[in-house]
């Protein structure tokens, strides 16, 4: 049984039990429309956040988005 797959998330190394962009942003308790995410040094658009799979070793950088003013 396996409890995840280890990726880079941030530049920190961490394991995750999502298979999906779209799993990852509801595991890490984010709002789909206030973050960015980059995959393995490619922008990855909103639209294709569920059929984006993670893979061992992925690297993401997520970026939120924080309004004010």
């Amino acid at each position: 049984m396996s409890d995840g797959i280890s990726i880079q998330l941030n530049g920190k190394q961490c394991s995750i039990s999502a298979q999906t962009l779209e799993e990852l942003v509801t595991e890490l308790s984010l709002e789909k429309r206030m973050i960015a995410i980059e995959r393995n040094l490619e922008v990855v658009p909103k639209s294709q956040y569920h059929a984006t799979y993670l893979q061992e070793g992925d690297r993401i950088e997520l970026v939120h988005m924080i309004g004010g003013g």
